[in-house]
């Protein structure tokens, strides 16, 4: 049988349950806390709202759209057609992505023979490629979705960016070699089949 008093004395031992009296928030604490909520609510009523021009990038609805298609006669933007087509891949520098995506900068393909950078946007090209001695294994989708002025647009832009330095393409190459090459669907199967153009 247990002896009262070893009782009390053992409960005399325990630590008291802790209680939030014992160490209240401090008053000066919860003023801040409070005054801090109220400003947040006065900022953010005042402000103007989040979808003003000021705010983002500052392009219209129209600029994001893309490039319309030019009137008859109306100059092509070429470097918002690479912009909106080309840079993904081959970079807005036109150093394109080493190993992965050709680049156009210094590129034999594009200065070179207009006839075979006008088949390739024409018609792409899948397969293996050299550019500037380093082998690309890869694909390259048609743009034949775009008119002949904006690819002579875009043609001319690449021929004469960067360190490139050739003479622009006109439509009437795009719109003849479009005719010439009206029976193929399928892309260029390589560098090879590029050369065959010319031969």
């Amino acid at each position: 049988m247990s002896n009262p008093q070893n009782d009390i004395r053992a409960q005399r031992r325990e630590n008291e349950d802790p209680e939030e009296a014992v160490r209240p928030m401090p008053l000066s604490a919860l003023l801040i806390a409070i005054g801090m909520v109220l400003w947040a609510v006065v900022y953010i009523l005042r402000t103007e709202p989040l979808d003003m021009a000021a705010f983002g990038d500052q392009r219209t609805r129209a600029e994001l759209s893309g490039p319309a298609a030019p009137a008859a006669g109306a100059a092509v933007d070429g470097k918002a057609l690479f912009a909106a087509q080309c840079a993904a891949c081959h970079q807005a520098t036109g150093k394109g992505l080493p190993g992965v995506f050709p680049p156009l900068d210094g590129s034999e393909w594009v200065t070179g023979e207009p006839r075979i950078l006008a088949n390739i946007l024409l018609h792409g090209i899948t397969g293996e490629i050299t550019v500037a001695g380093q082998k690309y294994q890869g694909a390259m989708p048609s743009f034949a979705q775009l008119s002949d002025a904006e690819l002579a647009g875009l043609a001319s832009y690449i021929r004469s960016s960067w360190s490139n330095q050739a003479e622009p393409l006109n439509a009437e190459l795009l719109a003849k070699e479009r005719a010439d090459g009206s029976a193929r669907s399928t892309p260029f199967e390589g560098g090879a089949a590029l050369k065959a153009l010319v031969k």
